[in-house]
């Protein structure tokens, strides 16, 4: 089942794209794992009272990812996907994407235990996340 809002409308999220560039000067991609189905994804979660949009995705950036860095004002794209609910119901989301220049990476974050975090070149984090439409956003951002 798909629960959508009042208004037919996907619930909305927001979420970063944390990159840097490698020693090779070739941009990474950082991915962390949900913590319900353990499958790759983006910093991500829901929009913060008093937050821009784009602050509450660097926001999650730091609780899931202890990342710190600039953030983009305008969001680089947007997708879909079924977010799973304690009590095993599915709720349709539109996650606003905004890019992240990661500076420092900590060592502590809020959620550090719950998660696993791995940097991936853009192709290898576009094959690891389930979600089409995030995975081409990330192919789109990581064209030269």
């Amino acid at each position: 089942m798909t629960l959508l809002d009042d208004d037919n409308e996907p619930r909305r999220q927001v979420g970063a794209l944390p990159f840097r560039l490698g020693r090779d000067g070739k941009p990474k991609i950082l991915l962390v794992t949900s913590r319900e189905s353990r499958r790759w994804v983006i910093p991500k979660g829901w929009p913060m009272k008093g937050r821009k949009p784009f602050q509450a995705a660097a926001r999650e950036a730091y609780e899931e990812a202890g990342l710190r860095g600039a953030v983009g004002k305008r969001p680089i794209g947007h997708y879909l996907y079924q977010k799973r609910l304690k009590n095993l119901d599915a709720v349709l989301c539109q996650v606003k994407v905004f890019p992240l220049k990661v500076r420092k990476q900590l060592k502590h974050f809020p959620e550090e235990h719950q998660r696993e975090l791995r940097w991936f070149t853009p192709a290898e984090a576009a094959e690891a996340v389930s979600e089409p439409g995030l995975a081409a956003i990330i192919r789109a951002a990581c064209r030269t």
